[in-house]
């Protein structure tokens, strides 16, 4: 069952469809339903992804296709929705015009150790990121600090766009929040019922700490660089 903006937001995706054959912009569906953020509009569309009922096409902007309709809730909806929203006996188009790439605004928490611990700042700013490059789920970014993961590929400077989960498995790069005060990028490891997060460069040591002295707060989805 989706909640009433999953609804509202599916409906004003597929009036926009019907009307000129192109998904609305993240500006657009902010608007229409009321939110604070785009970032609230990235988890509508992902929630309503995971449960099959739209697709992202990949390296397109607004790429958006409707797989299959909610049944009608549309005196639920608001009235910037309500008004755009079409027939309920009007079936989907099954293959509407899908121009180029979209953007995604997603938070930007500040700077991430790759090297040893330091603090993850939650800041107030934001980073555009290409659609193509985050699936499902919620993502945030946090700026690459230290060399320590330079053997993964991931460089001081880098921006690393991480997916909000709390578990994560051995091998996986993760951000792990340590006795609850500092961050640091690494892979996971467990071993003998400590936590082993370990370096992707030959000059730094694994850190050790016990399991309750480490919280996995996302891992790794993507790598944003910019060259200067």
């Amino acid at each position: 069952m989706l909640t009433r903006k999953q609804h509202e937001l599916i409906r004003f995706i597929q009036a926009r469809l019907e009307e000129s054959g192109v998904s609305p912009s993240f500006e657009e569906m902010k608007e229409a339903l009321d939110l604070k953020s785009k970032s609230g509009v990235h988890r509508l569309i992902s929630a309503l992804e995971e449960r099959g009922f739209i697709r992202r096409l990949p390296n397109r902007a607004r790429a958006l296709e409707i797989l299959r309709q909610p049944e009608d809730v549309l005196g639920s909806l608001r009235p910037a929705a309500r008004a755009a929203a079409p027939a309920p006996a009007q079936p989907a188009k099954a293959a509407p015009p899908a121009p180029a790439n979209d953007v995604i605004e997603i938070p930007l928490h500040g700077r991430i150790a790759a090297g040893v611990p330091i603090e993850a700042l939650e800041g107030q700013s934001s980073l555009p990121v290409p659609a193509a490059l985050l699936g499902a789920g919620e993502h945030y970014a946090l700026e690459v600090s230290g060399d320590s993961m330079v053997e993964a590929g991931i460089l001081d400077g880098d921006y690393a766009l991480i997916r909000r989960t709390d578990v994560a498995r051995d091998g996986e790069i993760v951000v792990a929040l340590v006795r609850g005060e500092e961050a640091t990028l690494k892979y996971l490891r467990r071993e003998n019922g400590m936590v082993r997060l370990d370096p992707a460069n030959a000059a730094y040591d694994p850190q050790y700490y016990r399991a309750g002295e480490v919280q996995v707060q996302g891992k790794l989805a993507g790598l944003l660089r910019r060259y200067h």
